[in-house]
């Protein structure tokens, strides 16, 4: 009897939608697309962020903080979270800074140009200080806020090259003690 009610059932279904043209077509919502992680540990400076983040050589936990930082910052808004994170690293990338020098008994704060090697240490370093100063939530979403941040101009990593910049043009008078 049951299966008589299921041929019944499927067989009037068959005619409703074949031979009525008021049938309801239900219509699958659109799914949305799983977002996919832009990482790549061929592009230099994700791997020297993946390289800064690791301790203790977990090299696999540092690759998941990063990508996970990805993640996050796509679901707080980021379109491109590569340019994203190229603009934060950007942004935070001084190009003055300041030496202390001792000539004469005295120290002075000499303005310099930051090598490109150094241009690229300093502001991973003083993003992952930002992320790891601030507690109470995980590594990746400290991350993400502190990437978003620094692409938008603020935060502790932009505040630590603003500062840099600012110490270099008060000091630009001591300038020609360079060479000594």
């Amino acid at each position: 009897m049951a299966k008589e009610t299921k041929a019944a059932v499927a067989g009037a279904a068959s005619k409703n939608s074949a031979g009525d043209k008021k049938a309801v077509k239900t219509v699958a919502p659109k799914a949305k697309k799983k977002f996919v992680s832009p990482f790549s540990l061929n592009d230099p400076l994700q791997s020297k962020f993946v390289n800064s983040i690791m301790k203790g050589g977990k090299k696999e936990l540092a690759r998941r903080i990063l990508q996970d930082a990805f993640v996050e910052m796509h679901k707080r808004g980021a379109e491109d979270v590569l340019k994203t994170f190229e603009k934060a690293i950007k942004n935070a990338t001084p190009s003055m800074e300041v030496k202390p020098k001792r000539i004469g008994g005295s120290v002075y704060q000499i303005p310099i140009e930051v090598t490109a090697k150094r241009q690229m240490a300093l502001p991973v370093r003083w993003l992952l200080a930002g992320a790891r100063a601030k507690k109470g939530q995980p590594m990746f979403k400290r991350l993400a806020t502190e990437l978003m941040d620094a692409a938008s101009e603020q935060g502790s990593a932009f505040g630590k090259k603003t500062e840099a910049q600012r110490a270099a043009q008060a000091n630009k008078a001591f300038a020609h003690l360079a060479r000594y």
